[in-house]
This record gives structure tokens, sequence and C-alpha cells, in this order.
């Protein structure tokens, strides 16, 4: 088996635009993989075509030489626009080797050590924009059984944050806290937009909501001051999203960054990446919990770890989507309990729909979470794309 032909398709999903792969082969199944890197889309997919020079040809089963030559060879190494190219394509062969084999992923990883996952849920908020409308949203994800949920309250702060608006931020805390009661977990995003002494200020503000974690509270870059922040308060942090290769995290690791260790499948490199960190985490006693606000083939990835990685804690899924997710591709998802079932599928476990992602063309997007426009949402968006039991 050869591989014959690398696509692209860049699919608009209104708050950012997910980035597809295709590899096809000569005599058997294609593979699909995800690249989404969030504003940077078209630049990714342009890197991914540059790899097609040492894929075409070559057997896709070879996953480790593909990921070690191609790493190598880059002279400019580890940032993200590689590593999510190389990620998406990583993927794909995986796809392309469960099905070769007939088993899906997680079968070839080591076997499960689960059948479902916990998961909290993003994206449950909009559009409240004062505390108590989160509150009330907060309530109508507790009454559907969430283990936990996740949101930033800090509106368009950067860096500091006044006094007034740490009040504002505290209360939104408040009330959803006491709208959901003991049983959810609750996690506050910080989308690394803090200085230290901010952070520490809302970090010790947080404890006494007793929440699971407090996330990327400063910048990502700033590795050393996270693990300032991590001792000057009893919050729990996690961090790890805009972390790209084994070798960023090794300093992470080193210095103690963080509680929970938060890798995207789409960025790190793909899934022999991620099962590297997933076990130098459990080396730490750390909960491994990856970055999953993605499309349909990066939460498929995540759940083909979710199954076999042991310290895999909780996964993160988007509670809305564009209504149009459930036409470009075969999901099929299951939510029971709180928790998200492992598919058993060959390979990844989800196919996509070449004519309906071209429906859905690029669209030029910008980061929202400076503008205080996060809770910005269409209504024609709130829809569910699992089922629900």
């Amino acid at each position: 088996m050869k591989i014959t032909a690398v696509k692209t398709f860049l699919c608009n999903c209104y708050r950012t635009n997910w980035v597809f792969v295709k590899v096809e082969t000569d005599t058997g199944p294609c593979g699909w993989g995800e690249a989404t890197l969030e504003y940077r889309e078209p630049t990714v997919a342009a890197a991914i075509h540059d790899l097609e020079s040492w894929l075409l040809g070559k057997d896709p089963a070879n996953i480790e030489l593909f990921r070690h030559d191609c790493y190598r060879d880059a002279y400019w190494r580890g940032g993200p626009v590689l590593m999510s190219a190389l990620a998406g394509v990583e993927i794909a062969l995986w796809d392309i080797k469960g099905k070769t084999l007939g088993v899906p992923v997680w079968q070839l990883l080591g076997g499960k050590v689960r059948d479902a996952i916990p998961v909290y849920v993003n994206g449950w908020f909009a559009p409240a924009k004062t505390p108590d409308e989160f509150a009330e949203k907060a309530a109508a994800i507790r009454d559907l059984g969430y283990p936990g949920c996740k949101w930033d309250p800090f509106g368009k702060a950067w860096q500091e944050l006044g006094k007034r608006e740490l009040d504002r931020a505290m209360e939104c805390v408040r009330k959803v806290a006491a709208a959901v009661g003991s049983d959810m977990k609750l996690m506050i995003e910080g989308h690394g937009r803090f200085d230290i002494p901010t952070a520490v200020r809302i970090a010790q503000r947080l404890e006494e909501f007793d929440i699971h974690w407090f996330e990327e509270p400063l910048p990502p870059d700033d590795l050393p001051g996270l693990r300032e922040v991590r001792e000057r308060t009893r919050v729990p942090l996690s961090a790890g999203e805009r972390l790209y290769n084994r070798y960023e995290f090794r300093r992470f690791f080193e210095l103690g960054c963080a509680d929970f260790v938060q890798p995207d499948v789409s960025h790190a490199g793909g899934l022999l990446e991620m099962r590297f960190l997933a076990s130098e985490a459990e080396t730490r006693h750390l909960g491994f919990c990856p970055h999953n606000p993605s499309g349909p083939v990066a939460n498929a990835a995540t759940l083909q770890l979710a199954a076999c990685v042991p310290n895999f804690r909780i996964l993160e899924m988007m509670m809305t989507d564009v209504p149009y997710r459930a036409e470009i591709c075969d999901e099929r998802l299951t939510l029971r309990n709180g928790c998200m079932e492992i598919p058993n599928r060959p390979g990844i476990g989800v196919e996509l729909d070449e004519r309906e992602l071209l429906k859905h063309p690029f669209i030029p997007t910008q980061l929202r979470h400076y503008r205080g426009d996060l809770t910005d949402i269409r209504p024609v968006d709130a829809v569910r794309y699992y089922e629900l039991v």
C-alpha cells in the first residue's frame, strides 16, 4: 500500500475554521486527520502540503518513520504550524492503519483501560452576559447530568484586572457555583491573559469556591511564572494547550508548572506524541486532560487516547456547535450519565463527507478572547451533535 494523495479541507465553523486532512492510498482505505490551528488555518494547510514530498509513494503504516523524519528534517522545529501539520497527517495515518487491520486505534495503542470518559462542557454559556444569566445556563446543564463546566468570566481583561472587574468575575463564579451545587466540577478559563500578580489575586479569590482548576492563567511562554503562581495559591492549575512538543513539555514538567496537563492532539504532533506526554505526566501523578474544543476528527482522536491512557481524567467537549456538523461527518457519539462512550469502529471512528465540507468554505475569523465577546454566538449554532441517554 502506498500513499497517492494528501488533501486538505478548510471548513468554517463560525468561531474558527476546521482544518481536515485526507490521506489517500492506492489499494487500501483513506485516512482522516485534523490540524485545526485557530486563526492560522491557511498557513497550516500549506505546511501539510509541504509534507507531500515525503509522503507520496510511501507506506502509510510507517507512522513513526514519518514523524521522526519530518520533524528531524524541519529546520524550524517544534512550532505550532509544523506540529499541527504533523498531527493532522499522523492522525490520518493511524486511521488508515486501524481500518486496514479492522480495529479501533486504541487497540493499536495498548488496548482499553475504560469504556467511557467523564466530560466537562465548554460553550454552554452562550449568549449569557450577566452573572444571573450564567447561573441560569449553568442550572440547565446541571440538570442534563454533566460532571463539570468551564468558562471565562473575565471580559476584556488583559494582564491586569481592576477591583470592580474582579468582583464582577467572582460574582459570576459565585452564582454559577450556587446554581450547580457541589456535584459539578468548575473550571475557570484564563486564556493566558494575566500577569503574575493578577493571576495570583484571581487564584486566591477563587479558593473559596473549591474549583477544579484555574486554566492557563499566564501567557503560555512564561513557564517559570506559571510555577510561581502555583506556589502562591492553593487552587489547582491546568495548562499546556499552547505547548507543542515533548521538548517544551520537558521544561513544563521539570518546573512543576501545573496540576493538570492539557496538550491538544491537533497541535502537539498527534497520537504518538500525546501518548508519550501522558506517560510523562503519569510518572509525576498528574492528570492528563487534553484540550479538545475543535472538530469531529480531533474529538475522535482524543477519544482513542481516553480509551488507553490510565491517567486521562476528563474530556473537554463543546456543548454547542454549527448545525451542519452532523452533515459533514458520521459521528456516532453517545453521552451516558455524564460520560462519553469510546467508539469501537475501525480507525479513529469517524468519516467525513467531502461534498459537505466544500459547502462551508474558509472565512477569516478573529481571536475573541480579549474583545469581551466570547459569548457571542448565533442561536442557530446552539445544537447538540451527540446522543444524550
